[in-house]
């Protein structure tokens, strides 16, 4: 009995996390997210190791 509580709250929150994530209004944020390492904030950094 206290497995299958246990399952189905995990499930609900499981549930929740994908709904929260797919969301329409957290889509800028993510894109924002996935551009980060792309971006180039230091124009100093050659990108190699130091001689």
């Amino acid at each position: 009995m206290t497995s299958g509580i246990v399952t189905l709250v995990l499930l609900v929150v499981f549930l929740g996390i994908v709904f929260w994530a797919w969301s329409g209004k957290r889509k800028a944020d993510f894109d924002a997210a996935a551009r980060i390492p792309l971006e180039d904030r230091d124009p100093d950094h050659s990108g190699g190791a130091k001689p």
